[in-house]
């Protein structure tokens, strides 16, 4: 046993005297010879990626497909005359841009972050003497010391170490605590639990382990959402269709002896009657009520495309402790040779309800109060609820001992033991010499050996840890005796001659929520694997205690995964799979391999090691109470309370937020229909009959009644089958949507704005076989069609919250933004066609007494074909096979 002079106690036996330390480590770098590797090499610090500016990332939203083919359509406007249309379609270009820009702008600073992982001031020894300064100013060769509660600012070797144990679990993922002995390397990034040490600085700056991960980060680039891709498929195709479209009716005017004026007139109504030209605003509206639902759900969202990529997820990897479980330790049960305790009440609070047999009493006494003097971690009050100090495990053993009115006084009665022996991961145990007594604690396979008894009694031990094992509880076996008139040096010496006094059963309590947020997954069709740094033993107890893991479902360890991508995507492409003792590169690669068979991964994380994985997946999720900074930054979703079923929340409101899209985008190809009806009929009569409806008053549509009941259809409230199916991700035009949109309510809304038109002229005197009349008539009857694709649009509104239900069976009012969403529209064309200022320059004017009743018949128009159509479908069902019920979907 060694004396510490300063402390008049004794050291723990870990630590090595200082004497046999070489003496130039222990005196440190000179100052002049710091200085000078300081100079040669540069500042401890990371390097900081490269980040465009924002005007770049904000010009890059000005210059994307959709955006060149509204440049295009402003510039047509311009030489066609129409300086009007050109302002218009630049605004819509502008507020584009700055609706991507502002809500979807990622801040892409995770490897930035790292550095604030680095301490900023640091201890160390120079010219022989303790120094603090600035951690930038640390170079290799520096010694640091070390005490608990600091963080390593450079990867080091010790050469002193006194009972140090390290947090990894930034880098590593280990959840519990690493004892680290002379000779052994701390990472920059990590924290000192317990002990204190010395230790030589071997790597700084950008050569730590940690600057490897942030190159790892930082290298990972984005990938397109699925929403993403869909979304530049319809714009692309849509676009396309657009000017093919428009150069059809230019060379039509053409040939029909037009002015060339009039022909880019008309080849720019087309063009602009086919763009919905607030598609993209009102895609990023949808995921912004998205992440508003989901941020009700403790669900934030960093990234605006994360809300649909969710609903689109396919495969989740989760960690383990404080995801599936609550990360409070808790001993549920504790045996002894003369009987067991049990305990139902998880957390610290000492005040429990125990259920053991008196005869035992003192038994488990013993067994506690030893368990808590051989630990370092408890439990203290903080701010009215009990939490753990140090190692969870620790603190719920002296829970165990406060629930059985023992007075552990906390960390006083153990913080100096008279000898202690760290806990070493390959011995798997611990032990201390206090008050005459020898204790020991560790796994039961390594504690049992060291005890004396008969055959009898070790098979009896034995069967009680492998019975609490079967249970899925971490065993820990508690073993003691009379440290003799000398204490023990030596852990060989000490850790022998043992008697047991029990064993203590640990449970990490799985989330309430967890069993049937699993299930939901499976009933969504979306796999759920556990990836975690823990040993493969206690994932896959907890992973079976939570039902993620069926009996034949593979544990797989970081160490065995096979090196080629193809084949681990293969092996763990299937539900309930467990891989522990993952490195960051192996989450990074079970990411890229699962994406690489098509699967949309999610993955949860909360470490620095876990930054890259969260990356590469096509959907990052953050641990928001227990996560770091840096994991927070790398990802798109922040789960504010840690929770699984959070996930599978926002799961839902992603598909919910990808079906809400269709809604809209099927209202808005509907009114485009209508829009394009005038043309059609216009060149197939050989431009004998006029234009019902102008380019501006096309522009008036789309922008000034649509967006606003588009925005409402986008907040539309999730259907109550959304988790019964696989997931509603694909294409978002699909044959429903083109069938609802171009063979359904586009024509309903076009004949009808048709009738108005001509109803007008013949309430006016014209017939048929006549020269249609210009001037007032025509300005009345553009009006009256204009107003009749006002009134079809906002019963479209209605009959496009649902595919097979009506408006009456949803509830009128549900969907509590589309009645005041419609009423602003509808207010907003009163202005347009009834003020004559505006109207003049839209060239219509108010209908007459029958444009008003035929425009009025749009509505009943549109919802009597949706509902006939949704009847006929459901007898066709009822005949046919079933199938799931899709809900409003």
């Amino acid at each position: 046993m060694t004396v510490d002079g300063d402390q008049g106690r004794p050291r723990p036996s870990g630590a090595l005297d200082a004497r046999t330390v070489d003496h130039t480590a222990r005196a440190g770098l000179s100052t002049d010879e710091a200085r000078a590797r300081l100079v040669a090499v540069g500042p401890n610090e990371l390097p900081r990626p490269y980040r465009p500016s924002a005007a770049r990332r904000f010009a890059a939203q000005l210059v994307h497909a959709f955006a060149l083919l509204l440049w295009a359509a402003a510039a047509l406007g311009w030489l066609a005359g129409l300086p009007q249309l050109s302002v218009a379609v630049v605004a819509v270009i502008l507020a584009n841009a700055a609706f991507s820009f502002a809500q979807g702008r990622r801040a892409d600073r995770a490897a930035e972050l790292l550095n604030f992982l680095l301490p900023t001031w640091v201890s160390v020894r120079r010219d022989g003497v303790p120094r603090r300064l600035d951690a930038v100013e640390v170079v290799v060769g520096d010694v640091l010391v070390l005490e608990a509660g600091d963080r390593v600012p450079a990867d080091a070797r010790i050469v002193v170490a006194g009972a140090l144990l390290v947090d990894t679990s930034t880098l590593t993922g280990e959840s519990l605590p690493t004892s680290v002995e002379a000779g052994g390397i701390v990472f920059a990034g990590t924290f000192v639990v317990e002990g204190t040490a010395d230790a030589v600085v071997t790597a700084t700056g950008s050569r730590t382990r940690l600057a490897g991960i942030a190159r790892s980060t930082s290298l990972v680039t984005d990938h397109p959402t699925p929403l993403t891709r869909e979304l530049h498929r319809v714009v692309r195709g849509i676009g396309l269709i657009a000017v093919a479209v428009g150069i059809a009716f230019f060379v039509l005017s053409a040939a029909l002896g037009q002015p060339v004026a009039r022909g880019f007139e008309l080849a720019l109504g087309v063009t602009v009657a086919l763009v919905p030209e607030a598609l993209l605003p009102t895609v990023t509206l949808a995921l912004a009520w998205g992440a508003e639902q989901m941020a009700h759900r403790n669900v934030l969202v960093r990234s605006l495309d994360a809300v649909e990529t969710l609903g689109s997820t396919t495969f989740v990897c989760t960690d383990k402790t404080g995801t599936l479980t609550r990360n409070e330790m808790t001993v549920v049960e504790a045996w002894t040779p003369v009987g067991s305790a049990h305990i139902s009440t998880p957390g610290y609070d000492p005040r429990a309800d125990l259920v053991l047999p008196q005869v035992a009493r003192a038994a488990l006494e013993r067994l506690a109060q030893s368990g808590a003097r051989c630990s370092r971690g408890y439990a203290e009050l903080h701010e009215g609820s009990w939490r753990a100090h140090g190692d969870p495990m620790e603190a719920a053993i002296d829970t165990f001992a406060r629930r059985l009115d023992l007075d552990t006084d906390g960390p006083r009665a153990r913080a100096f033991a008279d000898v202690a022996f760290a806990f070493d991961p390959h011995r798997r145990r611990m032990s201390v010499v206090a008050d005459g007594e020898v204790i020991a604690k560790g796994a039961p396979d390594t504690v049992l050996p060291l005890c004396t008894g008969g055959a009898a009694e070790r098979a009896a031990v034995a069967a009680a840890a492998a019975e609490l094992s079967a249970r899925g509880l971490r065993v820990l076996a508690v073993a003691g005796r009379s440290a003799g008139g000398v204490p023990p040096t030596v852990a060989a010496q000490a850790e022998q001659g043992l008697t047991v006094y029990g064993l203590l059963g640990l449970q990490d309590p799985p989330r309430e929520d967890v069993a049937a947020a699993l299930d939901a997954c499976r009933r969504a069709g979306v796999a759920v694997a556990m990836i975690t740094g823990d040993h493969p033993a206690t994932a896959a107890a907890v992973a079976t205690q939570v039902g993620l893991r069926q009996a034949d479902d593979p544990v797989l360890v970081g160490a065995d995964l096979p090196a080629d991508d193809a084949a681990l995507g293969a092996l763990l492409d299937h539900d309930g799979v467990v891989v522990a003792r993952v490195s960051p590169e192996d989450k990074l690669r079970i990411a890229r391999a699962l994406r690489a068979r098509g699967h949309v991964v999610a993955m949860t994380g909360d470490g620095v090691n876990d930054g890259p994985a969260l990356r590469e997946a096509d959907i990052g999720i953050a641990m928001g109470a227990s996560g770091t900074d840096v994991a927070r930054e790398a990802a798109d979703l922040v789960l504010l309370d840690d929770h699984f079923a959070s996930v599978v929340a926002g799961i839902e409101l992603g598909r919910a937020t990808f079906v809400n899209i269709r809604r809209f985008l099927t209202y808005h190809l509907s009114d485009n229909v209508a829009e394009l009806a005038p043309f059609a009929v216009w060149g197939l009569s050989g431009g004998n009959i006029p234009l019902a409806l102008g380019v501006l008053q096309i522009l008036a549509l789309d922008l000034g009644t649509d967006t606003l009941s588009a925005v409402a259809l986008g907040a539309e409230p999730p259907a109550k089958h959304l988790l019964e199916r696989p997931p509603v991700s694909g294409r978002l035009l699909d044959r429903g949507v083109l069938r609802r949109a171009f063979g359904l309510l586009g024509p309903t809304e076009a004949i009808v704005s048709m009738l108005a038109f001509f109803a007008t002229f013949l309430a006016a005197g014209w017939r048929p076989g006549e020269a249609f009349p210009g001037g007032v008539t025509l300005a009345t009857a553009s009006g009256s069609a204009f107003i009749a694709v006002v009134i079809g649009q906002a019963a479209n509104g209605f009959a496009c919250r649902s595919a097979t239900q009506v408006p009456a069976a949803l509830g009128w009012t549900t969907n509590r933004l589309l009645i005041p969403a419609s009423a602003a529209g509808f207010t907003f064309s009163l202005v347009v066609l009834l003020v004559p200022a505006f109207a003049a320059v839209l060239g219509q004017r108010p209908p007459g007494v029958v444009g008003w009743l035929v425009a009025g018949f749009a509505g009943v128009a549109v919802l009597g074909v949706d509902a006939a159509d949704k009847a006929w479908r459901r007898r066709r069902r009822s005949r046919g096979p079933v199938r799931p019920a899709p809900g409003r979907a």
